[in-house]
């Protein structure tokens, strides 16, 4: 939504502008399907070259991303307390064996089918049972389980963050490429140079639209994109710290409600549940 609104913006108040001005768009008009085809080639073939296949595929899903905003809701993180406050209450009550059908087989598990977007995400998933895995192989120490845990989250942070910075390459070369579609509508302005001036301005303008064009897209359109994913994908990576911080403080023994506690305080503020509302949900919890 935000997205849209935006673009409404700056093409409404750019070329709005433009018009009030006594700005002529026919000559912008005329020119910019041959610019725009020039510029957005060079474009798109240079992201090409620049990227593997995965990248490419990546990039066009983080422009889907950046129109329906961040995955995770704040009914989102309460489903991951309420999930992560079940698997400690077992393994304190329990000990680590009794999580052995929920850990390996997530989809047959009662209390993983509780939380279906969470039981999507491939990688939320794999943090929690890989991390479960380790303790029951008795690897238990505080610190060095942090330290894995945090590796697994740098990893998939570096793999998320490469569709935005491909982006921002595009966004970084779209002025030169317009500089280049500029220089030759120059060129073959030049081999014109006997019509008439009224013709010649308008083969000058025409050329002066690559310019425009390049610097446009850049700026206005896929800078921002890039920006807008980059914020997407660290907002929707605090998910997997909450995580963290609550088999952290499992593995260093506190009860279930205050591991979900200190997980709770690392929830971004704006989807941050009140305490009260997490131990109420607690209590509503089948038990185990």
């Amino acid at each position: 939504m935000t997205m849209l609104l935006g673009l409404a913006l700056v093409f409404g108040l750019v070329f709005g502008g433009f018009m009030l001005s006594g700005g002529k768009m026919d000559i912008v008009l005329h020119a910019l399907p041959f610019e725009g085809m020039m510029i957005g080639g060079a474009a798109i073939g240079a992201f090409v070259i620049a990227n593997s296949m995965s990248v490419v595929k990546a990039s066009a899903a983080g422009i889907v991303k950046v129109m329906k905003g961040p995955r995770w809701k704040a009914g989102d993180y309460s489903d991951l307390l309420k999930l992560m406050y079940e698997l400690s209450r077992i393994y304190k009550t329990k000990g680590v064996l009794a999580l052995d059908s929920h850990i390996e087989s997530p989809g047959d598990s009662d209390i993983f089918k509780r939380y279906p977007r969470i039981m999507a995400d491939h990688f939320a998933i794999d943090l929690i049972r890989d991390s479960f895995r380790m303790l029951s192989m008795q690897f238990d120490d505080r610190f060095a389980t942090e330290d894995v845990i945090n590796r697994k989250i740098r990893k998939h942070h570096h793999e998320a963050q490469a569709p935005v910075h491909a982006i921002q390459q595009v966004a970084d070369g779209l002025p030169a490429i317009g500089i280049v579609a500029a220089v030759l509508g120059v060129i073959k302005t030049m081999s014109s140079i006997d019509q008439p001036p009224e013709i010649l301005g308008g083969m000058i303008g025409g050329a002066l639209v690559g310019t425009f064009l390049g610097v446009f897209l850049a700026y206005c359109m896929v800078q921002p994109v890039s920006g807008r994913l980059k914020q997407i994908e660290e907002e929707d990576g605090a998910f997997y710290l909450v995580i963290r911080d609550i088999f952290v403080a499992m593995v260093s023994d506190h009860p279930p409600n205050i591991c979900v506690e200190i997980g709770r305080g690392n929830i971004p503020t704006r989807m941050q549940p009140d305490f009260y509302e997490v131990e109420s949900a607690q209590k509503e919890l089948p038990a185990t």
